[in-house]
């Protein structure tokens, strides 16, 4: 029976990583009717404006805001009233994370000459603000990617996504046009380590990249184009990844696992086994952010919608529709208070489930 139950796993994911994407029809939040069940979010005002197409939103480890203002080129600090902290130049920020050493991690690009050539590069950054005493104006920028010299043979590799773990080590997602090499596809999720050195500094180290990922998976345990990575709360690698690419199910939870068996990614729910495991579910799913009680945040720009799912993959209240989002970007979670980047509209939306209002 065991062995039964090994060879159905297998060909579970043989079948959905390997197979053309199942079809389905359209499950869009009706924009007429806002919410599931008997609650709903009631919009919190004032709406912070100033921005210009932002591209992530994100709570820091000392409950900062930092908002990647994506056109204007600046990564925006604010406290949890919206009031800006301070500001830094980073030219198209698209994606942000922090360690619990208070380093913010950005996805950025980078302009650099070469030959004579003006190039632009997708790149990834790590700002020092315990060293600047959180004055993130003058916080030392540190580039991290790109470093080698074939990185600079590549200005159609771009980094989407970035999250950190516990321990401080964290993943940045790749995407790209070349996936054939079995050694180094453009499409992965890279892995990170923060190495300790004698003199007491730390080296950022890229140590290697997520296995058994499909760099063009139409199903499970699939890195086609990936828009965003989430790391869990607490002592574990899990992650939640968003995909863009050809895929039936564009928002996975992929639970870490070692035993003596086997040490890696696995998926965490199985297809068809819940809402959030559903045939195209999402549209063009680009954030996802997790509460207190792991409870799953989806930001679909396609669908203009935010949906919301347990940590069973059971949907909740999910709300939206073009009346209020414009391809929303990011979303956040902190102190009851949902955070939307709502990126065509220029702004930053708050809103609160109408069962946690005092």
């Amino acid at each position: 029976m065991k062995i039964l139950k090994i060879f159905i796993l297998i060909l579970t994911v043989i079948v959905f990583s390997c197979t053309d994407k199942f079809k389905a029809p359209d499950n869009s939040v009706n924009p007429d009717n806002q919410k599931i069940g008997d609650t709903s979010y009631v919009q919190q005002f004032p709406v912070w404006t100033g921005f210009n197409k932002p591209q992530d939103i994100i709570i820091g480890k000392e409950t900062f805001l930092y908002v990647a203002d994506t056109e204007n080129d600046r990564i925006v600090m604010l406290n949890v009233a919206g009031q800006i902290l301070g500001t830094k130049s980073i030219k198209h920020p698209v994606a942000l994370d922090q360690d619990y050493r208070l380093n913010l991690f950005v996805c950025a690009q980078f302009d650099t000459t070469i030959n004579g050539v003006a190039q632009t590069f997708s790149a990834v950054y790590k700002i020092d603000l315990y060293s600047a005493g959180h004055d993130i104006e003058k916080a030392k920028v540190i580039r991290l990617l790109p470093k080698t010299s074939f990185d600079f043979l590549r200005t159609d590799r771009e980094y989407t996504g970035v999250c950190v773990f516990y321990d401080n080590s964290y993943l940045v997602s790749r995407t790209g046009p070349s996936n054939t090499s079995k050694v180094d596809p453009d499409n992965v999720i890279l892995t990170f380590k923060q190495l300790k050195l004698a003199e007491g500094v730390y080296k950022d180290t890229l140590t290697g990249r997520v296995p058994l990922l499909e760099p063009l998976g139409t199903g499970l345990m699939s890195a086609n184009k990936i828009s965003s990575l989430t790391s869990f709360r607490g002592n574990k690698y899990d992650i939640i990844v968003t995909l863009k690419g050809s895929n039936s199910f564009k928002t996975q939870w992929l639970r870490y696992v070692s035993n003596i068996d086997f040490t890696g990614y696995e998926n965490s729910l199985s297809p068809f086994s819940t809402n959030l495991m559903k045939v195209d579910r999402f549209g063009r799913p680009e954030d996802v952010a997790l509460d207190n009680y792991n409870n799953i945040y989806v930001a679909d720009a396609q669908k203009d919608s935010i949906f919301k799912f347990n940590s069973f993959g059971d949907e909740l209240q999910s709300f939206g529709g073009s009346k209020i989002f414009k391809s929303p970007h990011a979303v956040a979670f902190y102190d009851k208070t949902l955070y939307v980047a709502d990126t065509e509209n220029n702004r930053i939306l708050r809103f609160i489930l109408s069962t946690d209002i005092d």
